[in-house]
């Protein structure tokens, strides 16, 4: 999010009480299920057919602890914790499609190195795990400033770097998995306007914030702190990083722009250099870039799409910064009361809808990749709010994800703007949410993360939704009203 992003600032630790409101769901679910497999598993056979084992288990329920996942029968929690990869337009895990739903929760780094404040992690990660949601992306920077964790180039707070391997820790714990983003393109947390900063002090010539993305010696500031964290071994798992499966992906930066070149070629220059210099240190990760997804240069055809004229202005070209090397998967995000009107309407779901097919088509077609849709929500300040149409747009969301996987397509999911645990809500920028306070929200979320899960365990990578399935499983996985 461009916007609202604030250092926290101490609170006292609060704990959740259960999530009582979900309970009603898992039991349909459950019956749902029992009476699909007739009391038994479900696997896939060598021709990608669903048929039941002989053993007798029941549905597996999100428990809000460790043990996420599903039950035995679907053969996913005894398996290892691997590593994140990418066949084709999929992700796989063990060689499993990996389809995400799953949040942010930037600020995760600095609660957490406070001990007053430290629990906070744990409740986001026990809230999240309770409806299912498997991929968190936070920051892993901050640059000068309060509790920095890059203090000056390549001076590091030993401090905040154990905070950080706390996050990395207790998200493994909870069976979530991590995209950590490596550096901002706004000033919250230092980002490029701290760079620069450091620069002049350094007696550089530069003309505005935007050369972070030529300067050689600003280049290098960068690259420094992409190896120091690659290459961090985590003192909590005495895991080095970049060979930690929890990490789900590295992302070059948050929302990146360089409106000092329209045309595109600077940033993707960096692009370009900085997706080839994580690799070079790191072969094992995804990496993605962390773009908003506006079309620009190269699509002339495919600006139609952007909500508004600055859209292509701002040095971003979704196409064809998704082409530079090294570069795994595509990223955007979606704030139609952000772009569009400042009042919410029904053209926003519209819009929603229309924005993701063009990027979902996008990335099958031309890019070859999947398409995660890493930011969206609406804000609570925004005119004409109410939780109804937020429920709406996040069931928008996460059926167009689900129209993708039907169909084999590159949707390989979504990840909320953004998760907050009890007592932060002094942080809140209107788009945050806490599971416990917004149940019909929470249970739109836990029936994706449900439908997802079901399709992650039963179905093979060759399956690709061509394999017969029995149609009560496929009426609950797609159609929005079970």
């Amino acid at each position: 999010m461009a916007a609202h992003l604030s250092n926290p600032f101490s609170s006292s630790s609060s704990s959740s009480s259960p999530f009582n409101s979900f309970k009603l769901l898992f039991t349909i679910l459950f019956l749902c299920l029992i009476t699909i497999g007739n009391s038994q598993h479900l696997v896939v056979s060598e021709t990608g057919e669903l048929v039941p084992t002989e053993e007798t288990h029941g549905l597996p329920i999100f428990s809000g602890g460790n043990n996420i996942g599903v039950s035995s029968g679907f053969e996913a929690e005894a398996e290892e914790w691997g590593m994140v990869g990418k066949k084709g337009n999929q992700f796989v895990v063990n060689d499993q499609p990996f389809y995400v739903n799953g949040f942010n929760t930037y600020w995760l780094m600095i609660f957490a190195v406070d001990q007053s404040t430290r629990g906070k992690v744990s409740e986001v990660f026990k809230q999240a795990s309770s409806v299912g949601l498997t991929v968190c992306r936070t920051w892993a920077f901050n640059d000068g400033g309060w509790r920095a964790l890059q203090k000056s180039p390549s001076v590091y707070d030993e401090d905040v770097f154990k905070a950080l391997d706390f996050v990395v820790s207790e998200a493994k714990k909870y069976k979530i998995r991590l995209i950590l983003s490596l550096t901002n393109n706004w000033d919250a947390y230092g980002g490029k306007p701290q760079y620069a900063k450091w620069g002049k002090a350094a007696g550089l010539n530069l003309t505005s914030d935007d050369d972070f993305f030529s300067d050689p010696t600003l280049k290098s500031y960068y690259k420094a702190h992409v190896k120091t964290v690659l290459t961090r071994v985590n003192t909590f798992t005495n895991i080095t990083y970049k060979d930690d499966p929890t990490i789900f992906a590295w992302e070059l930066m948050n929302e990146p722009r360089c409106l000092a070149d329209p045309s595109g070629d600077r940033l993707q220059a960096w692009i370009q250099e900085m997706a080839v210099h994580v690799k070079s240190i790191d072969a094992k990760h995804l990496v993605e870039i962390g773009v908003e997804g506006f079309y620009g240069p190269s699509t002339p055809n495919r600006v139609q799409f952007n909500p508004n004229t600055l859209a292509q202005q701002v040095g971003t070209d979704f196409v064809r910064n998704h082409q530079a090397l090294g570069v795994d998967f595509a990223s955007a995000h979606i704030y139609a009361d952000a772009w569009l009107s400042q009042s919410i309407s029904d053209a926003h779901l519209q819009f929603v809808k229309t924005w993701m097919q063009a990027h979902i088509d996008d990335a099958e077609k031309t890019l070859g990749m999947p398409v995660v849709f890493a930011e969206f929500g609406v804000s609570t300040k925004t005119d004409g709010f109410n939780s109804t149409f937020r429920d709406a747009l996040y069931t928008t969301v996460y059926k167009t994800i689900l129209d993708s996987i039907k169909k084999g397509g590159s949707g390989g999911g979504t990840l909320l703007w953004q998760l907050f645990p009890e007592g932060t809500d002094y942080m809140n920028d209107g788009y945050a949410i806490e599971i416990a306070k917004v149940p019909s929200t929470s249970n739109v979320i836990a029936l994706q993360s449900t439908r997802l899960m079901l399709f992650n365990s039963m179905c093979s990578t060759r399956c690709h939704w061509s394999c017969k399935k029995r149609d009560a499983i496929e009426t609950f996985l797609y159609h929005t009203d079970v």
